[in-house]
């Protein structure tokens, strides 16, 4: 049999040694454990097993020597095994060598970013959406990318992975950025998360009425940091009786409205693709000239002030007077970016601003509904833009008015996506060109072409008036 590595034994010392170690908190600190005489022993048979020339993230330089990092050597979970077998806990010291070894001497992983939405998912959901992915875990699956996943249950504060079981993740490689090992909501350095990943969150907005957004970001590296913390899962306790019929109070993930079951999957996955496809495409013109450029970016404009709306948005029935204003800009930007061509001028562009919207829609019935909403939801712009309010709703009427434009910018904005040509023609013309009455079939045909192959969960009204809604 192979004697084990200088390494993993120097590892399983460290970890005996431990058990002479005081147990009060201050004494088992990282910071106070780096300090330990045999510490430099442990750092030593690092520095042989994974040398600075391929370890780099593993080393730092002290007084112009590359050493191994205690930092980042106690925070691969070793200072946590340490913790706890000083206070006599029963640590499976083996695995936690094996995975030290791992930590050390495996290829570093790539930075994740992972948003955590308001949803519940079939387990073992993964829809791609581009370079993101849409994914449920179980908890066992979960605990598998902690560094130590043998402490993660011996472990006081650790997160309980059965709340994750079915949640849904969206997640994505991000090598240019270094972790912050943090996990924290607020990327200072940046947009906040759900602005940044709108490419990801627009097809699940567009797929359906439900009020999708994000409940938590997280910088993970798998097997090295999972920045899920306790305090950024939204929960609600509640209670139920054990066989003796006392009272137990138990924490539930919050999960609102994105509830997708098992039959909507493949559907759900068919249409993802289709508007991630259409997303590329778009975007793909940032990098070129002229009008392909300036797409590029109203889409990614509008799609940031839809997904920012979303994020504040609950519940329909309930908006603050002050949100709801607010709200009301975002949807009308979002509108406006994507509706305005560069050849407006700004005589009549309220006009052009309600009558293209309304030309997205297939049936008269439904357009009139398009231009009352925009038309007052433009008014409704107008008026906060000057510092007034809408004194003349209810809140009852501001709210339902709030609810119609979302719906109606969620639409508009598929549809957008389905009508809007990869090449240097500007989509705008058609749409004044429909308005008058003409070309309407080229407006017509792909919507049609698009809604009977790719269906979102929720079609508009004029899709069932024309009979294209599945």
């Amino acid at each position: 049999m192979e004697d084990p590595s200088p390494l993993r034994l120097a590892v399983r010392t460290w970890l005996e040694q431990a058990r002479s170690l005081p147990s009060v908190p201050q004494a088992i600190t990282d910071v106070a454990l780096a300090a330990q005489p045999n510490f430099e022993d442990l750092a030593d048979a690092v520095a042989l097993a994974a040398p600075q020339s391929e370890h780099h993230d593993l080393y730092g330089k002290v007084d112009g020597d590359w050493t191994p990092r205690w930092s980042v050597l106690l925070g691969s979970g070793l200072g946590d095994a340490t913790r706890l077998v000083a206070q006599g806990a029963a640590v499976p010291v083996e695995e936690v060598a094996d995975s030290f070894v791992a930590f050390c001497t495996g290829p570093a992983p790539a930075t994740e970013n992972w948003l955590l939405l308001n949803g519940d998912l079939p387990e073992g959901t993964r829809i791609p959406l581009g370079d993101y992915t849409l994914q449920t875990f179980t908890a066992h699956e979960l605990q598998q990318m902690t560094p130590m996943p043998a402490l993660h249950d011996l472990k006081p504060d650790a997160l309980d992975l059965d709340l994750l079981a079915g949640a849904p993740f969206i997640h994505a490689p991000d090598a240019k950025r270094v972790s912050q090992r943090s996990g924290l909501w607020y990327d200072f350095a940046g947009p906040r998360p759900e602005s940044r990943h709108w490419r990801a969150l627009l097809p699940l907005i567009l797929w359906s009425d439900d009020l999708v957004h994000v409940d938590a970001a997280f910088d993970v590296e798998r097997g090295r940091t999972f920045g899920l913390h306790p305090n950024h899962v939204p929960t609600t306790l509640q209670f139920r009786e054990d066989r003796h019929g006392r009272e137990q109070e138990f924490e539930v993930r919050d999960w609102n409205t994105f509830n997708i079951n098992a039959m909507e999957i493949p559907r759900l996955t068919a249409f993802c693709t289709a508007v991630t496809a259409k997303i590329t495409e778009v975007m793909d013109g940032a990098t070129k000239k002229g009008l392909p450029k300036q797409r590029a970016l109203r889409l990614e404009r509008a799609a940031r002030h839809l997904v920012q709306a979303y994020q504040r948005t609950y519940s329909d029935a309930v908006v603050s007077p002050e949100e709801a204003d607010e709200l009301h800009l975002d949807y009308v930007i979002a509108l406006e970016a994507l509706i305005a061509s560069p050849n407006d001028k700004m005589e009549g562009i309220a006009e052009k601003f309600r009558s293209r919207t309304a030309a997205l829609f297939l049936t008269p019935a439904r357009r009139q509904q398009v231009k009352d909403v925009v038309q007052e939801a433009y008014k409704a712009r107008s008026l906060y833009v000057h510092g007034a309010v809408l004194k003349d709703l209810q809140e009852h009427q501001k709210l339902k008015a709030l609810a119609e434009l979302r719906q109606t910018v969620r639409q508009a904005v598929l549809r957008w996506l389905v009508l809007t040509p990869c090449d240097t023609e500007d989509l705008a013309p058609l749409l004044d060109a429909a308005a008058q009455g003409s070309g309407r079939e080229r407006i017509d045909a792909p919507l049609h072409a698009f809604f009977q192959a790719t269906p979102p969960r929720d079609p508009d009204p004029d899709l069932q008036a024309i009979g294209a809604a599945p």
